[in-house]
């Protein structure tokens, strides 16, 4: 593992379609303390005819050290890292002719505030986002003022009130960013949840991977 780039070099799982065969793409993004392999298990929820997915893992199950509310600054190179491995992810679909409004991100707590921040600085009409107990990354005052389209990007933010690890006022935060870059936002509060991934999340999950596969 590089310093400079933690996880550069760590595996990426896919189950579904071969990449070469896929028309569409769902990429899952695991918490801190998890892995690539059990948030993959997710997929079984929305399997589809015609779609690969893909979660890469994280060093030490960590995309970065801190809270994703601490300054940027004492998250990097971790944080960078992270980003740049999504962004790997994207390339090998687009390599494999998969394009970007067929793929949508999912993610749950800290993969979910990775795939917010990905998809914010990366604006353009992607197939979808889920963001499953999570919002934008940066410390409190943070004013997310992204440029760029998102298009009408269906998203989902939905989280647990309270919940021991993401305010609710930054999910709010993070659906008004979203809303300021075009994107269609769909913010779901579930009072007294428990911080894991509300079956909501998964519905909202299939519905965007069915529009980007094709109706049934």
């Amino acid at each position: 593992m590089s310093f400079a780039d933690p996880h550069g070099t760590e595996p990426v799982l896919r189950s579904g379609a071969e990449l070469a065969d896929a028309g569409a793409a769902v990429v899952f993004v695991h918490g801190r303390g998890g892995s690539a392999d059990d948030i993959l298990g997710l997929a079984a929820g929305i399997a589809r005819p015609g779609v690969a997915y893909l979660a890469p893992q994280a060093a030490d199950h960590t995309w970065y050290p801190q809270r994703f509310l601490a300054p940027l600054e004492v998250n990097e190179p971790w944080l960078s890292s992270a980003l740049a491995k999504l962004e790997s992810v994207r390339h090998a679909l687009a390599e494999a002719g998969i394009v970007d409004e067929r793929i949508v991100w999912f993610g749950f707590s800290q993969g979910a505030c990775l795939a917010s921040e990905f998809v914010a600085r990366n604006p353009r009409r992607w197939g979808g986002l889920v963001a499953a107990v999570g919002g934008r990354i940066g410390p409190p005052g943070t004013r997310f003022a992204e440029a760029g389209d998102l298009a009408g990007t269906p998203i989902h933010l939905g989280c647990g009130d309270p919940d021991p690890h993401i305010p609710w006022n930054r999910v709010e935060e993070s659906a008004a960013a979203f809303r300021r870059q075009g994107g269609s936002v769909e913010l779901r509060r579930y009072p007294n949840f428990p911080h894991s991934v509300h079956p909501e999340s998964i519905v909202f999950a299939r519905r965007a991977t069915a529009a980007i596969s094709g109706a049934d």
